[in-house]
């Protein structure tokens, strides 16, 4: 099912005010509160609402420098590349890409010399090639998904 008019009324209250309760927000939108769980619950079903866990700074947790890792991976061993992945806690993401590299890995660390000691990590691992790392200077576009919401909003309206 489609996201709808109200779908996306909801998801731009969850994106705006996180912490008000459903009882709330079916307030705010005039609507029942079993309207609005049922909305919730299907949006969770269908993979829309992903999760609802806080968004964490990993500059105020101490990770400051924010780098992203192209990753070549010899043929075949992807998978277990992407498994090893996992085990690094300074990787905050890594996805299967195409263009230059395998994966590609979004990696946060204390300073470059942390920052270094994670890369050589990755190019020890059994079936990476070769690493190529840049590091971001400061975020211009911080992850946001209301404007997205927005737009599909004004579509769902038509």
């Amino acid at each position: 099912m489609p996201v709808d008019e109200l779908d996306t009324r909801i998801l731009r209250l969850l994106l705006e005010q996180p912490r008000t309760s459903v009882r709330e927000y079916a307030r705010i939108l005039g609507v029942a509160r079993g309207t609005l769980q049922a909305r919730l619950d299907r949006l969770e079903r269908e993979g829309v609402i992903t999760g609802t866990a806080p968004d964490l700074s990993p500059a105020a947790l101490g990770h400051p420098v924010l780098a992203f890792v192209h990753i070549e991976v010899t043929q075949g061993h992807l998978d277990e590349v992407g498994d090893a992945l996992a085990a690094v806690p300074e990787i905050v993401e890594a996805f299967s890409i195409t263009g230059g590299g395998d994966l590609l890995a979004r990696v946060v660390a204390r300073d470059n010399a942390h920052l270094e000691d994670v890369v050589q990590k990755l190019i020890s691992m059994p079936g990476v090639v070769r690493t190529r790392t840049e590091v971001a200077l400061r975020e211009r576009v911080s992850h946001r998904m209301l404007p997205l919401v927005e737009s599909i909003g004004r579509s769902a309206r038509g």
